[in-house]
């Protein structure tokens, strides 16, 4: 069988998807564990919460701004030296942080370095991987991947909880970065070559994707409906997510019951994610989609509630369905971009893609933290989550692009 007739590679994909989930897993479970450090860094230095929000916003913004450049990087250099260098950059990040004493140099240790990091390691190089080595899952194997968020933070998320309360802050960040770094040499020394290159033959699926490259794609239509997106939906969610930690533990909960709740959204975002991924290689983008952003809204009501009737009851309701819809546009924008803008040029607009997905975040984690020291509570950002989601779902139904799905190989 010929490489344009093969539709997936077997054993080996399977391979090269365990590895993208992987380290996937291990930059997205590192980000968040910020969640957990947000208190005890006020507690010590006194920053106010807009502050210390900030620095996630940088930490989005650069991840985000990153983006097109990690593409051109996978593009032009490979894998093996953009995962080397994001294992190198987030972990030293982190090292950084636990020594710091100014909050700049918070910005630049978590916020710039981490990242820069974690843009190298997430679904921009995934995303290329995997879209060579599967066709007729392409969906359920984005998907797959994507839930490296939900395993990461599940467990980075309450490991490092369990750290901060028994080291301290800093030395919790000290081993997050040890740990990272190690994970440096034995993914050098994978044989990234037979990994690029994949079974699956390029396809060009559609208009959008005649002229392959990253300025054709910019003049089209599909490419800034991606964007906006991984956009809003990023408000909606960092909106809401950054601070829910905070929020559960000033509404009575322990520190470790509020990690631990944070945690099992990253488990059911796991299930929400594969489960995405196959319905919207049945059902389509667009009933997915809405179902998902629904899930949000539900979970984003639940801790509105929590104000007036607090209770275990409404932090189940968060988890579920906060938790199975975080992360589930992930697999179908990736599978949609996968689709039209199939080629060799795929990780630089994907990785333009998605820097709306980083932007959005730095948007909606500063602004709740600036509406939160505003008004002295969380209505606010609640508020503006629900009104991106409502966006979000509108887009979806307006753009008849959203709607493409990659045709069934033989």
């Amino acid at each position: 069988m010929t490489r344009a007739q093969a539709s997936a590679g077997g054993l080996a994909a399977l391979g090269v998807l365990a590895l993208c989930f992987v380290l996937n897993a291990l930059a997205r479970g590192a980000g968040e564990t910020y969640a957990v450090f947000l208190l005890p860094i006020g507690e010590e230095t006194g920053w106010d919460r807009g502050d210390l929000t900030s620095v996630y916003s940088v930490y989005m913004a650069a991840n985000g701004l990153a983006s097109p450049f990690v593409g051109l990087a996978f593009d032009r250099f490979g894998p093996r030296i953009l995962y080397v260098a994001g294992l190198l950059c987030l972990g030293g990040g982190f090292l950084l942080a636990g020594s710091m004493t100014s909050l700049w140099q918070l910005y630049l240790s978590v916020g710039l370095m981490g990242g820069l990091g974690i843009a190298s390691l997430g679904m921009i190089p995934a995303s290329a991987l995997i879209s060579r080595w599967f066709d007729r899952r392409l969906a359920t194997a984005m998907a797959v991947a994507s839930t490296g968020l939900g395993t990461g933070t599940l467990v980075l998320v309450p490991v490092t909880q369990v750290l901060i309360q028994s080291d301290g802050w800093r030395t919790a960040y000290a081993w997050l970065g040890a740990g990272v770094l190690l994970a440096a040499l034995p993914v050098a020394l994978l044989p990234w070559s037979a990994i690029a290159l994949g079974r699956v033959a390029d396809r060009r699926v559609g208009t959008a994707a005649v002229g392959a490259g990253l300025l054709p794609a910019m003049r089209g239509r599909p490419f800034w409906a991606l964007f906006l997106v991984f956009f809003l939906t990023a408000v909606a969610v960092y909106s809401v997510s950054l601070q829910s930690v905070a929020y559960l533990v000033e509404q009575g909960f322990s520190p470790l019951e509020a990690a631990g709740a944070f945690g099992f959204t990253g488990v059911l975002s796991i299930a929400g994610m594969l489960v995405t991924g196959t319905a919207a290689d049945r059902y389509g983008n667009r009933v997915t989609a809405t179902v998902s952003y629904l899930c949000t809204i539900t979970g984003v009501a639940a801790l509105f509630a929590m104000q007036s009737a607090p209770g275990f009851a409404l932090v189940v309701v968060f988890v579920v369905f906060f938790g199975v819809s975080m992360g589930a546009r992930g697999p179908v924008v990736s599978t949609i971009a996968a689709t039209l803008f199939a080629g060799r040029g795929l990780g630089v607009i994907y990785g333009t893609i998605t820097t709306g997905q980083g932007l959005g975040a730095a948007v909606g984690s500063w602004v709740a933290g600036y509406l939160h020291d505003l008004t002295g509570g969380y209505d606010a950002g609640f508020g503006l989550s629900v009104a991106f989601v409502i966006t979000g779902i509108a887009l979806f139904w307006t753009v008849p692009e959203l709607a493409a799905r990659r045709s069934r190989g033989p």
